[in-house]
């Protein structure tokens, strides 16, 4: 499947110069998600698409998304064909809990991310017989152990590490990244966390959560 990610400010029409665009072209849209949050004048979509090559070639492509965003004086535009594109590097940072780290390398081995995996960074060793490091070790993605502490953060290391990649995510990663860190390396990186963000911050979000309903009810 193809994508096309937009972040502008709201206002009328856009969804439907998005499908105009798209339709125009031969292709047809499959899933359109839409988030306009309450009180922000943002506009924020994923459209997911289908579309014939030789009909619309990947560089007029580039140019007609280019000249709606244009239009709307859009904040970030990006399209992804990866059956053409090339795939993005990404490094993954991990810590103790397995769960987000696993699933994203298996959406990686079977080919539902598109993406080339530089390496594992974590701050929690792995012994060698776990089902991680093996899956690690037959596939030859590098694993990094780089222990941190409340006054080393490691940062410089992990940026030597990643500094080649499109972008970073963080599978769990229970370290809290410092505005250093974030300036130098300038690309984009996801939080895959299990916290109930800002509400509930913590290791703990369903405890927190579960005590306030307590409170509520008494």
């Amino acid at each position: 499947m193809n994508f096309l990610f937009f972040f502008i400010e709201d206002g009328l029409g856009i969804v439907a110069k998005l499908s105009e665009c798209i339709s125009s072209r031969g292709g047809n849209i499959l899933s359109v998600d839409v988030f306009v949050p309450e009180n922000k004048n943002v506009f924020y979509s994923r459209s997911e698409f289908v579309f014939d090559l030789n009909r619309w070639p990947r560089a007029e492509m580039d140019a007609d998304f280019l000249k709606l965003s244009k239009l709307f004086n859009a904040t970030r535009s990006v399209v992804r064909v990866p059956s053409f594109d090339r795939n993005y590097k990404v490094a993954i940072l991990a810590s103790k809990q397995d769960h987000c780290l696993v699933d994203l390398l298996h959406g990686w081995q079977s080919a539902r991310l598109p993406l080339d995996v530089t390496c594992v960074i974590s701050n929690h060793e792995r012994g060698p017989n776990t089902h991680v490091m093996r899956f690690l070790e037959r596939h030859r993605i590098p694993y990094h152990y780089l222990p941190t502490s409340k006054g080393n953060p490691r940062d410089g290391e992990v940026l030597d590490l990643v500094r080649d990649t499109d972008f970073l995510v963080l599978a769990r990663y229970m370290q809290i990244l410092s505005g250093e860190f974030l300036e130098s390396y300038g690309k984009d990186i996801i939080n895959i966390h299990h916290g109930l963000l800002p509400s509930f911050k913590g290791s703990y979000p369903s405890k927190q959560v579960f005590s306030l309903l307590c409170l509520d009810w008494q």
